[in-house]
Parts: structure tokens; C-alpha cells; sequence
């Protein structure tokens, strides 16, 4: 749950990154962070899709980690204004 309280944090517009969430609970790795989202009940009340990888790929999302599910959450982050560069990685700036 409180892997949830953390994301439920990320504004709009702005990603941070599985570590970065871990990071702030003071406990667990980043991939135990990616296996709580992905289970993500409360979605969309808790915005998984905000938290990506550290070097700006997107990571996961819905189950997948590639095709269509990524190219969704990458379509929600850029109907919320998260700027990407040419590479489809979020650009450092919306990293928080």
C-alpha cells in the first residue's frame, strides 16, 4: 500500500522512477516497486503509468513490456504534457 501512497503523489505531467519510489519508502528495490504496479488495483486513482525506468524508457505497463500496452502508456504521458525525446524516452526534465 504504500508503494501506492508514494505514486498516488506524481503530478501530472511528471514521471519518477521505480527506484526513485523505492528510494522514498526507505525500503524494497525497484523491481519489487514494478511488481506491486503491476498489480495495480487501484489504477486509475493510483497513476502507474507515471513511473518508468531510471534512464527514461517507459518499463512496463499493464502486464507488458513491450507492443501496444507501451505505446498506451506512452500516449497517456503525452496527453498529460511529459515531453519525449526522439529516442522514446521521457525527457529529464519530467523526471521527479
Amino acid at each position: 500500500m504504500a508503494v501506492y501512497a508514494v505514486v498516488r503523489g506524481v503530478p501530472e505531467g511528471k514521471v519518477t522512477s521505480y527506484g526513485r519510489v523505492a528510494a522514498r519508502l526507505g525500503r524494497g528495490t525497484a523491481r519489487a516497486v514494478g511488481s506491486a504496479l503491476a498489480r495495480n488495483p487501484f489504477a486509475p486513482e493510483v497513476p502507474c503509468h507515471r513511473v518508468v525506468r531510471a534512464d527514461g524508457r517507459l518499463g512496463g505497463f499493464n502486464g507488458a513490456t513491450e507492443g501496444p500496452e507501451l505505446d498506451r502508456k506512452m500516449s497517456m504521458l503525452r496527453a498529460e504534457g511529459v515531453p519525449f525525446s526522439a529516442n522514446r524516452r521521457v525527457s529529464a526534465e519530467a523526471i521527479i
